[in-house]
């Protein structure tokens, strides 16, 4: 509603002055509610910024939600009136529970996002962990805003990599040990074939060959992949259901093996390939290296893949954007599938939603020099941790190992969002399940502190009296809440989860020092009322934010 007020104070100051940008700040606590700056049009219109302020003062004065105004120093200084407006506020906010800061679907509108998408025969490893805490959090915060979203598995079940576990596994395999731990087994071949391949590299030709007898439909091989990949989705599933992470499809690689010789038909018939040294190219200019589409062998590539997955989709979902949830490193291969998509005449919204690495003791983890930490290991320790910590607060707890399993992944996960997703994170599992600080926990903990307090008492609207939001230690806050469905739109126009992440924490910060400084339970009806719908509003904002980084509220812990 706050930004409502704003919205229409630069409406009425742009309808009757010749001004194309207007600026209303929210200053600092007790300077004023909100603050015009007027120094820009002393400037441009060459008057002084108390003329300034005798010109605008008539139009804003019969503002509804407007009390007083005032000129300082150069600033047109507004006062608002807060008790009416806190009351509609915080009421707007009870009323809607989670559906405040929602926006009407739009079925017109949809965006796919391909997020998470592991390769098979891996284990979901920390690495996985980034692009799907991210995409999750994405999705959930674009269906927010009213789109219509598919969010896309593109499991990595094709390529090189199946070559080399396939000449891995008729090399050093076998089915037993396969049988009894699938994944550890085949992650050890995949190692296996590494270490060897640098003191015998005709391995990795042979891994080529391998991955185009696959593509040539070979019956055997067929076989080999096709088991490869059922006992890692049986993995991936379990780890998904853990996270609470969900797909609408998880169409891989593989699904698009028989939609590439359209992609590669129709870049020829646009005069798009060139040869190069025997392999099939894309030439994108001097500013971009050029596109490999097919190998000297005949053999597809990533682009090939990527290109046909993109055409596909469009068909299919009739995108309005498309997010591709991947690591800092591929960056140029999406700017080459824009670049490729552009020169064969489509105008398609792509964007590579970017993200750095995972380090575990400041060290990038790699799959193929064995080092990695399986995720299913780190959550499962995290869960003790956590129930350790939670049995020492409240050994009385019921439920204690569903919550202890909520407050793991819940600081798992905001450990990741709670930064700006280009950067590279930290692994502490240590410093991330901390009951203060900036950490998941500490959030939760602030909504389980208010559901204490409510579960003991109702909210009578009628008693309440919202006088007391008058003074600054409510009113900023109130403030905050209201900016609840900006910081939305604002996370989504940046597909930055951390702007959520970043205001649940301020937000929970402000209640506990509210909390630590104010008598919430006290004897006078109208303002333990008046308490009472504020700390409810406060914990249904937490709530929502944390559902929307794909985190659980708790009612105890």
């Amino acid at each position: 509603m706050i930004e409502h007020i704003k919205g229409t104070i630069q409406t009425t100051i742009k309808d009757n002055f010749d001004v194309s940008d207007i600026t209303v700040e929210e200053p600092k606590r007790g300077l004023a509610d909100l603050a015009i700056p007027l120094f820009p049009f002393a400037k441009q219109w060459k008057k002084s910024p108390k003329a300034i302020y005798d010109s605008f003062y008539g139009h804003l004065e019969p503002i509804a939600d407007i009390e007083s105004i005032e000129f300082s120093n150069g600033f047109m200084n507004l006062f608002l009136k807060r008790a009416p407006l806190s009351h509609r506020i915080l009421t707007d906010v009870v009323i809607r529970d989670h559906g405040y800061g929602s926006v009407e679907p739009d079925q017109s509108k949809t965006v796919v996002i391909d997020y998470s998408s592991p390769n098979i025969a891996k284990s979901f490893s920390v690495g996985h962990l980034r692009s799907t805490v991210i995409g999750n959090a994405l999705k959930k915060i674009y269906e927010k805003q009213g789109y219509r979203v598919v969010g896309i598995n593109h499991l990595g079940d094709w390529g090189t990599q199946f070559g080399k576990m396939i000449v891995a596994y008729q090399k050093w395999g076998s089915k037993e040990a396969i049988r009894r731990a699938p994944i550890e087994e085949l992650q050890a071949l995949y190692v296996k074939f590494h270490d060897a391949a640098e003191q015998d590299p005709s391995l990795d030709q042979k891994a080529r060959d391998a991955l185009l007898k696959l593509e040539e439909k070979d019956p055997d091989y067929l076989e080999l992949w096709q088991w490869f990949k059922d006992e890692s989705l049986r993995e991936f599933m379990s780890m998904y259901d853990l996270l609470g992470v969900t797909f609408d499809t998880y169409d891989g690689e593989s699904f698009y093996n028989d939609k590439m010789d359209d992609v590669v038909r129709e870049l020829g018939d646009q005069k798009l390939l060139q040869i190069d040294q025997g392999a099939t190219i894309v030439d994108l200019g001097e500013d971009m290296p050029p596109a490999l589409i097919k190998r000297s062998d005949g053999g597809t590539l990533y682009m090939t893949r990527d290109l046909a997955a993109l055409l596909y989709r469009h068909r299919t979902y009739a995108f309005d954007s498309i997010l591709y949830v991947v690591g800092n490193e591929q960056q140029l291969h999406f700017k080459q599938l824009k670049a490729i998509s552009r020169l064969m005449g489509y105008d398609f919204d792509i964007e590579h939603i970017n993200f750095g690495l995972v380090l575990i003791d400041g060290k990038k983890m790699s799959t193929r020099k064995g080092k990695n930490k399986k995720l299913r290991d780190v959550i499962d320790r995290a869960i003790d941790e956590a129930g350790k910590a939670i049995s020492g607060k409240n050994p009385e707890l019921g439920s204690k190992d569903e919550i202890a399993k909520a407050v793991a992944i819940g600081a798992i996960i905001f450990n990741d969002l709670k930064n700006e997703r280009h950067l590279d994170i930290d692994f502490d599992l240590d410093h991330m399940l901390k009951f203060e600080g900036q950490t998941g926990p500490y959030i939760q903990y602030s909504s389980v502190r208010i559901e204490s307090i409510l579960r003991e008492h109702e909210i009578d609207l009628d008693t309440m009296d919202p006088s007391f939001y008058e003074q600054d230690t409510y009113f900023e806050i109130i403030k905050q809440i209201s900016q609840f469905p900006t910081i939305i739109t604002r996370a989504r126009e940046h597909n930055a989860p951390s702007v959520i992440a970043r205001y649940v924490l301020s937000l929970a910060q402000s209640f506990n020092r509210f909390y630590g400084n104010q008598r919430i339970l006290i004897d006078d009806p109208s303002h333990l009322q008046a308490n009472l719908l504020f700390i409810k509003a406060i914990q249904i904002v937490l709530n929502e934010g944390l559902r929307l980084l794909g985190m659980k509220a708790l009612k105890e812990m």
